[in-house]
């Protein structure tokens, strides 16, 4: 009988963490050093947002530099992890209800690389990635994660990549560090604790929570992926925060562990 994997909210941040050694990337290194070794990789990016759900299903993806502006060492990094074609498929099989394309076209972008590379460095596990549907609101995406957690059972390491708190708009370019806004500290803040007694609701109508939540995720796609990953959450689960910051005064660097 397999171990039951547990399910892994990462605040992904920088794309230039990918080559960067700091806090949250050793923090990454030693989940992958902690974790048992899953059959596979499935991970729900904040950058793979479109109006559809897909899931890819080819056997080699590609690593996609899905930026501009950063240097060209960035460009050079590759993440040769295999597909998983069967996942793909069981993916289709547990969303039954709805409509799911096999996708050969997209591959991995750095919402899933960028954290991988530190997490499993020598991508020996194979990765597939589920897109997220633009044009559904957040509780598609959470109930999506409900149906997503038998994966967990069958020794797949559920992820997600985005940020509980992205607002780029504010972010501090420069490199000094400044302090996380009072915003991004009290709607974080807000988010532990209903994730930590096991609220959801208020996280699945975020929309509805004031001008913290605005500021924090003033766009869906980095916030939703943290949705599929609260709704793998089975009985019993813990739910810890393995890593944790703030960059740029704007960016959370959160990551939430269920199981």
């Amino acid at each position: 009988m397999s171990t039951r994997m547990p399910a892994i909210f990462f605040g992904h941040g920088n794309p230039m963490n990918a080559l960067t050694s700091n806090p949250w990337t050793e923090a990454w290194a030693s989940i992958g050093r902690a974790l048992p070794k899953p059959k596979a990789i499935l991970c729900i990016s904040a950058h793979w947002y479109l109006p559809a759900t897909q899931v890819t299903a080819m056997a080699r993806p590609r690593t996609i530099h899905d930026f501009g502006g950063f240097p060209r060492p960035l460009f050079h990094v590759q993440y040769p992890a295999p597909g998983d074609s069967a996942l793909a498929n069981r993916v289709k099989e547990i969303l039954a209800s709805v409509e799911v394309g096999l996708d050969a076209e997209w591959g991995l972008d750095h919402g899933t690389w960028s954290v991988l590379v530190h997490v499993f460095p020598d991508a020996s596990v194979p990765v597939v990635q589920l897109s997220i549907d633009e044009g559904q609101p957040a509780a598609f995406h959470y109930e999506l994660g409900r149906r997503l957690a038998p994966l967990r059972d069958e020794g797949v390491l559920v992820m997600g990549s985005g940020n509980l708190v992205h607002n780029l708009h504010t972010y501090a370019w420069g490199k000094h560090v400044p302090e996380p806004f009072d915003w991004a500290v009290r709607f974080e803040n807000s988010a532990r604790q209903w994730m930590s007694d096991g609220e959801h609701q208020p996280l699945i109508d975020y929309e509805l929570l004031g001008r913290d939540a605005a500021l924090s995720a003033p766009t869906p796609d980095h916030y939703l992926p943290l949705l599929y990953i609260l709704g793998t959450q089975l009985p019993g689960d813990a739910v810890t925060f393995p890593v944790e910051g703030v960059d740029g005064g704007s960016i959370s660097m959160l990551s939430v562990q269920i199981g």
